[in-house]
């Protein structure tokens, strides 16, 4: 797989995730000053990509942290890192102990109201 193609697929995830939150895609995949793929108004997203279907996906230790620090230089609440399976499937989001509190509370939240 070469760098172009790669690009290619990384490109349709982040477009895709960006959509589906109301989100702007980065230019460069966070590469300049502006950090992470994906922002939202109060997500930093970093969408990692695979070129063919996996059955299990690594999370590496320095991706999170990476991800916490450059939430916090975008000023950002929460920050998540997604990943798919398979190019083009469905997108799965790993976030943080805060974030699903905040998750959980709105929607206890929703319960109580609905």
């Amino acid at each position: 797989m070469n760098k172009e193609n790669m690009r290619s697929f990384s490109n349709r995830q982040e477009r895709k995730i960006a959509r589906q939150f109301d989100g702007k895609q980065t230019a460069n995949s966070g590469a300049g000053f502006i950090k992470g793929d994906i922002l939202t108004r109060n997500f930093l997203i970093e969408a990692k990509t695979t070129t063919k279907e996996i059955k299990t996906f690594p999370v590496k230790e320095e991706w999170l942290k990476k991800l916490k620090q450059e939430k916090f230089a975008m000023n950002k609440r929460h920050a998540a890192l997604a990943f798919q399976f398979k190019q083009g499937g469905e997108n799965y989001f790993i976030i943080d102990e805060r974030a699903f509190n905040d998750f959980q509370r709105l929607v206890k939240k929703e319960e109580k109201e609905g």
